[in-house]
């Protein structure tokens, strides 16, 4: 084998009264770049760390045993939660295997890649971006010995210095790329068939961090090389759940008709679930993606508040979302709206206007998913921050997208497991490359709200809260 290549991006979560909440979904990253990496002729160990059974999984021990006798080289895709878990077990990980080069992908490093690597000296490499192009690149030069100077989207060590090397070229074809590797996957352990429609999204979301990622530009698949993956997945694995997990899949109503037609003409005993836009959607268009299979629409709210939605650049109105969320209440079948709190600009009158708001929805019949607000490095909210001292930790309190499984849940809040205290003992010494497990005034700021949230039962004890990178049986 030539890499060694583990998925690190999970829903993994404990509750206090022992239950455990897991939901597998197909890490298409990984498996896109697996797929593009064996076309090049490289052998590809893919481990996926999402299917280990255990109750303690998240110890470096854990880690370096589900990574027995690796390849040469090691690649790690996480996303920010478990970001910490990675970069406190890379010691353990050299220790174990001193001659593997540790490569560290996906959005988890975003921003940080230099600290981290110069307070983490295990890590060899760290890869940022689109893989396809610059992966294959960088394992030639790995397997052969040669420089790294030339190898895009990476972050390496030369001569005691850390170096970044500029970006590679966006895929914006991405008709162009095979499909992902799905050689000797279990499909019965997966909860969904997790499917590309585009990477990118235009919005200026202050809080977003993903548009950051792509340069707030997107390029979108076409419907036609959509629709015949479907048809793949469908005919050649028995694929009956499709999820559109991307931010600009329904980019328009018009590009939605169209894929609603192809998918018709088609007749597939199937369903799919997606997010959207409360501006990029109409009655005909919710119409047709319902009468095509699809189940779910997800929004994207975040406030009720038009004060706080200018602020944040989010580029609709309250009554918009009013509007298109009863319209898709009446077509489909769950329809989930997401709301950011805990914005440090964010007066207890502009909280009350979105708890307001989450009321009204929520009588419709709509699942509201509150989120308390994430601080990640290459958000605009974050960067705006003036003074980042005023960052707190607090250990009874994380927000949604950064659960990690290193804690146990009642509702909103954590209780830290005393197995991982070292853990969270590192995230707090290095706030500055984790900062979104702080937030700003927690006494003053987020705690009123959350009161609030209580008050009105938006955090029941009896009630899923799933964060929005999954997505939740209807």
């Amino acid at each position: 084998m030539d890499l060694t290549l583990v998925n690190l991006n999970m829903l993994y979560v404990k509750y206090l009264d022992g239950s455990l909440r897991r939901q597998n979904h197909l890490p298409l990253g990984p498996l896109y770049l697996v797929s593009v990496l064996r076309e090049k002729g490289f052998a590809v160990d893919f481990r996926d760390y999402q299917l280990l059974e255990g109750d303690a999984i998240f110890t470096p021990e854990a880690l370096c045993d589900f990574l027995a006798d690796p390849a040469p080289v090691v690649g790690i895709s996480c996303m920010a939660n478990l970001m910490p878990f990675v970069a406190y077990a890379m010691p353990f990980l050299r220790e174990r295997y001193p001659d593997r080069v540790f490569v560290i992908g996906g959005v988890g490093a975003i921003d940080i890649e230099r600290e981290l690597m110069e307070r983490v000296p295990s890590i060899d490499v760290i890869h940022r971006g689109e893989g396809e192009r610059s992966v294959p690149l960088l394992m030639a030069s790995l397997r052969g010995g040669g420089p790294l100077a030339d190898v895009p989207n990476i972050f390496y060590r030369e001569s005691g210095a850390i170096r970044g090397n500029p970006p590679a070229e966006r895929i914006a074809e991405l008709d162009s790329l095979p499909l992902p590797s799905y050689d000797g996957l279990d499909f019965n352990r997966y909860a969904g068939h997790n499917m590309l429609g585009s990477r990118g999204c235009p919005y200026q979301c202050t809080f977003c961090s993903i548009a950051p990622i792509w340069g707030w530009r997107p390029h979108l698949r076409s419907v036609e090389n959509i629709v015949g993956e479907m048809v793949h997945m469908h005919r050649e694995y028995g694929v009956r759940q499709f999820l559109f997990q991307d931010e600009f899949f329904i980019s328009s109503p018009e590009r939605t008709m169209r894929f609603a037609r192809l998918l018709a003409k088609e007749k597939l005993d199937i369903t799919y679930k997606a997010f959207a836009r409360v501006d990029l959607v109409d009655g005909d268009s919710l119409q047709a993606m319902a009468d095509t299979g699809c189940v779910e629409i997800r929004f994207g709210i975040e406030s009720g508040s038009d004060r706080i939605l200018d602020m944040i650049r989010k580029d609709i109105t309250s009554q918009t979302a009013m509007e298109t969320v009863a319209l898709a209440k009446r077509i489909m079948r769950s329809v989930d709206a997401f709301f950011v709190w805990g914005f440090p600009f964010e007066t207890m009158k502009d909280f009350s206007e979105s708890v307001f708001q989450m009321i009204a929805m929520r009588g419709m019949g709509v699942h509201i998913l509150p989120s308390l607000l994430t601080y990640l490095p290459q958000t605009r909210l974050y960067r705006d921050l003036a003074d980042r001292s005023l960052l707190e930790f607090c250990p009874f309190l994380l927000p949604e997208f950064m659960i990690c499984g290193m804690e146990r849940r009642v509702s909103v809040r954590v209780d830290i497991d005393g197995r991982y205290g070292g853990l969270f003992d590192f995230i707090v010494a290095n706030k500055d490359i984790f900062p979104g497990f702080f937030q700003v005034d927690v006494e003053n700021n987020v705690l009123p709200k959350l009161a609030m949230l209580e008050e009105f039962e938006f955090y029941r004890t009896d009630e899923d809260q799933c964060c929005g990178a999954h997505s939740p049986e209807p």
